[in-house]
């Protein structure tokens, strides 16, 4: 992605929605001038431009400076106006404001230590080679494997590490042995943050721990929120990745002890599928990244392939992955009964772990029958879940994509 700031001027409007109209105006005229003077392929929408150059498609976000403070306004029933951060506001100031410049620090130190792309690459591998991407962002895992590098404000003891793999390790020790629960991780970008600083933005979370995310992590221009941690991951999923990294780094120590052993360094990220309630088995051709898998199929499926050299006239289809449109829909189907856990890059499995609560006998409502069926209990008529209609329903709506469901009924009874 690619973030345009717009300059300020006083002709912008004040209203969010004329804003919002002004940005997809600059979007289209983008768009044209793209493609009549530099002879690009472009698609604009209302809210960025897709641009296709040099066999990849760059997204082009126009942005204006002081829509966040404007998406702030809050006007009352009464008409009284007020200002405070809202679900808008908080987002569109971390996609135009705090992602750029994130994303700068991160070029600059990958620009003074080239381990450094290899060490991120290999810990964002691992984490949704374990089926639980989805609950960390890129960023979150970025600044983790951030602080095994002597970056100014980051004085480690070890000499900079050259070598991706000896990274990738002790991004796995910090993330088992951190204390989580009672600390912030805290990134000190730049050495922007004094020690005092550093001492209030500890007070400060241990007096509000309860209102901030399971994982926080902190830099000099997020010092309160851990904007990057908002959204995720929940308790039980960074416990479920504290273990996994306990149980992976021995045997990744061994492994890079002796290289011409045995082993198999790739035994660490696959995932342990015995934990999950139920295995949804995907249809291997219909998975776009098939090839990135940890293991690479024997046969892979390739379709829309350029095959002739030089530019080419027609835009890639964006955002097209049978996989990720099939989550969505359990999700929302399903959602409050399971939770479901896959990895993006070529995964052939959906791990589904069915929610405690969800097996609860629940008075019978006439409104809240999805999922379950009527059942008598002590005499009262209540609902529980109906797994057989549950696990026929995932096959129906994953038709042609759905291989199998595999129900593990050894781990679960209603």
């Amino acid at each position: 992605s690619v973030v345009c700031h717009l300059e300020g001027s006083g002709q912008w409007p004040q209203d969010a929605e004329a804003v919002q109209r002004v940005r997809a105006a600059f979007q289209l005229r983008l768009a044209e001038v793209l493609t009549q003077q530099h002879r690009l392929q472009c698609r604009a929408t209302a809210t960025h431009t897709d641009v296709l150059k040099g066999g990849f498609v760059f997204r082009i976000r126009v942005a204006y400076q002081r829509e966040p403070q404007i998406l702030k306004v809050v006007r009352s029933p009464e008409g009284m106006i007020s200002m405070r951060d809202t679900p808008a506001s908080l987002r569109l100031e971390r996609d135009t404001r705090l992602l750029p410049l994130l994303t700068s620090a991160l070029h600059g130190l990958q620009q003074q230590y080239p381990a450094f792309s290899g060490v991120a690459r290999l810990a964002k591998r691992w984490v949704r080679a374990q089926l639980l991407g989805e609950g960390f962002t890129d960023e979150s895992l970025d600044l983790v494997a951030l602080l095994h590098f002597p970056y100014p404000g980051n004085a480690v003891s070890f000499s900079l590490l050259s070598v991706p793999q000896v990274g990738f390790l002790r991004f796995l020790y910090l993330i088992s042995t951190f204390d989580w629960k009672n600390n912030p991780l805290i990134v000190n970008l730049n050495s922007e943050l004094t020690a005092e600083e550093q001492v209030e933005i500890r007070s400060s979370f241990l007096a509000a721990r309860t209102q901030l995310p399971v994982m926080v992590i902190v830099t000099p221009q997020d010092r309160r929120s851990s904007v990057w941690t908002q959204d995720g991951p929940s308790a039980q999923i960074l416990q479920q990745l504290v273990s996994l990294a306990a149980e992976a780094l021995p045997i990744l120590e061994k492994q890079l002890m002796d290289p011409r052993g045995p082993g198999d360094i790739r035994t660490v990220f696959r995932p342990p599928f015995d934990i999950y309630d139920v295995l949804i088995h995907l249809t291997p051709r219909h998975i776009p990244r098939h090839r990135q898998a940890v293991d690479p199929p024997a046969a892979s499926f390739c379709r829309g392939l350029v095959t002739e050299p030089g530019p080419s006239s027609l835009m890639p289809v964006l955002g097209y992955d049978p996989p990720q449109l099939y989550l969505a829909q359990l999700r929302e189907a399903f959602g409050d009964l399971a939770l479901f856990f896959y990895d993006q890059h070529g995964g052939e499995v959906i791990g589904v772990l069915w929610k405690p609560s969800s097996f609860q006998p629940q008075p019978f409502k006439a409104s809240s029958l999805k999922g379950r069926m009527v059942v008598s209990r002590g005499g009262e008529l209540v609902t529980v879940p109906n797994i057989e209609a549950i696990l026929e329903d995932f096959a129906v709506l994953g038709e042609g994509l759905v291989q199998a469901v595999e129900a593990r009924s050894e781990r679960w009874t209603v």
